[in-house]
């Protein structure tokens, strides 16, 4: 005869309910967050706009203090029912939960402070949680290894890119010279990059012949290189999706169970040889 299990702490309770997604009660309250999240986002928003806020700055900073308030005490009901406490405000979640609550605090301080709220849909993230979508990140993996093949490509060719500019730029300032815009090499070196995306704001355009040629020049090389670190980038994606397919190549003799790693020798289903000697 099985002894009931010991009933459960308000504790262990309030951790049920704040970080299982999988139980009725946790993922209600995860559908109430996710709502508060949006409604503060909306608050901070609508307090960015001037007409409304010269007519509402009141009840939209009771607003925002009370959204505060309350992730305030959903941060520190995080921390008193984990059970590694520290663990939780130093991991990503916790972090952006500390987040969330600083902006206000720094508005006591800094005038404006409070827009940096906006920060809260990171918060968001959760909703892969609710709606089962974890799954779905594994596939960044792809791309978190893609970019860390392509990052020393990546890095020359931004070393590249920068002595261009840094060429580029002073040479317009020395064509083109304060009287047509181009009033400091910090100045020529912002045209230069933004002539050098493709960009252009136009703010700044060279007068002379010889600086329109030189221009020219610049947009021409801008063409040629902007494709450049998609290029790397794409073919390290590919390479990557390639490699994943390939590891997950191994089907079982015994019971037919595919996708095993490459480096499995036996079976996780069976526990059979996945390569039997002959």
């Amino acid at each position: 005869m099985t002894q009931p299990s010991p009933p459960q702490s308000w504790r262990e309770r309030l951790y049920i309910i704040i970080f299982h997604a999988d139980t009725p009660a946790g993922k209600r309250f995860d559908e109430i967050l996710l709502l508060a999240i949006l409604a503060s986002l909306v608050v901070v928003m609508l307090d960015s706009v001037n007409s409304i806020h010269q007519h509402y700055a009141l009840p939209l900073a009771g607003l925002e203090w009370g959204f505060t308030a309350l992730f305030a005490a959903e941060y520190l009901l995080r921390l008193y029912c984990s059970p590694k406490p520290l663990r939780y405000a130093f991991s990503f979640y916790g972090v952006v939960d500390l987040l969330a609550v600083l902006p206000a605090l720094l508005a006591l301080v800094y005038t404006g402070a409070q827009y940096l709220m906006i920060v809260r849909v990171l918060r968001m993230l959760r909703v892969f949680r609710i709606l089962k979508l974890t799954p779905y990140l594994s596939q960044a993996n792809f791309l978190l290894v893609a970019l860390r093949g392509s990052q020393q490509k990546i890095t020359v060719f931004l070393l590249t890119v920068s002595t261009l500019v840094i060429v580029f730029g002073t040479l317009m300032y020395v064509v083109e010279g304060p009287h047509h815009g181009f009033t400091s090499i910090p100045t020529s070196i912002y045209w230069a990059v933004v002539t050098l995306t493709t960009v252009g704001f136009g703010d700044i355009t060279p007068k002379t012949p010889l600086g329109q040629g030189l221009a020219t020049l610049i947009m021409i090389t801008g063409y040629s290189i902007i494709a450049v670190p998609t290029g790397i980038f794409t073919a390290e994606l590919a390479s990557a999706m390639r490699g994943g397919s390939e590891s997950l190549q191994h089907a079982c003799p015994t019971c037919g169970k595919a996708e095993h790693e490459a480096s499995a020798g036996f079976c996780s289903r069976c526990g059979h040889p996945l390569f039997p000697k002959l």
